[in-house]
């Protein structure tokens, strides 16, 4: 069967055709009925045919599924089918042809959209994108304009840019000398990794820190008149080792 849409250049071939059953005179009528070309061409107007195909499920366990009717509708842009199944086929093809209906109008809203989509001038892409050069009446960059400069402030012994963020905090703790055994209680008793002490027999800072299992390590300081503040990068020493 054909339909025209008044106001369309071409007409809709509607073929209904039926897949190991008869397809009753009635049910074209009703096809007809159904599927509404003009709504259908408001929806997408480059649609060219639409296909209706019934099948009948011989298995007597789907008897409330056993006639399916499957649309596929061809236009210009991509295919669409829809398809469904019920005790009969006119319930079939009204749930088939609801799917339809959605997914064109799924179809017809996203293209509306694409088309609606704001565009935006030159001059406004960079409040959209970032790090884009900013352009002038005549279309040239704007030069960007040099970062001021970040004031420095001392705080104890360091200097800091802007307001941070300063990374080293600085403690003062008082302490009496005490033996290395005494120091690796006190590491253990605190929970901590490395413990600073003065060693009583030497009367030098020093440092224990735990190394493997109970295997530890010490690090002695001593002073040294002949080597000048900041002669030796080691100066420090490291906990590794």
């Amino acid at each position: 069967m054909k339909r025209g849409d008044p106001g369309t250049e071409f007409c809709v071939d509607i073929v209904v055709k039926g897949r190991k059953t008869e397809v009753p005179e009635r049910f074209r009528k009703h096809v007809a009925e159904k599927l509404k070309l003009d709504k259908i061409q408001k929806l997408d107007a480059k649609v060219i045919s639409l296909d209706v195909e019934v099948s009948k499920e011989p298995n007597p366990r789907q008897a409330d599924r056993c006639d399916r009717v499957e649309i596929t509708l061809r236009s210009r842009g991509p295919v669409i089918r829809a398809e469904a199944a019920a005790n009969d086929p006119y319930a079939a093809l009204d749930l088939a042809a609801e799917k339809l209906e959605a997914r064109l109008r799924k179809q017809h809203d996203k293209r509306f959209t694409r088309r609606g989509a704001k565009r935006i001038t030159a001059a406004e892409v960079p409040n959209h994108v970032p790090g884009v050069a900013t352009l002038n009446g005549n279309g040239h960059p704007v030069p960007a304009e040099e970062p001021e400069s970040v004031p420095t402030k001392k705080i104890g012994s360091l200097e800091v840019q802007g307001d941070g963020p300063l990374v080293v905090r600085e403690k003062t703790h008082v302490a009496a000398p005490m033996t290395l055994d005494q120091a690796l209680y006190e590491m253990e008793l605190v929970g901590h990794d490395f413990y600073l002490f003065v060693d009583s027999e030497t009367k030098e800072p020093s440092v224990v820190y735990r190394r493997h299992a109970y295997d530890y390590g010490v690090i002695h300081l001593r002073t040294d008149t002949m080597v000048t503040e900041g002669s030796s990068p080691d100066a420090g020493g490291s906990l590794g080792g």
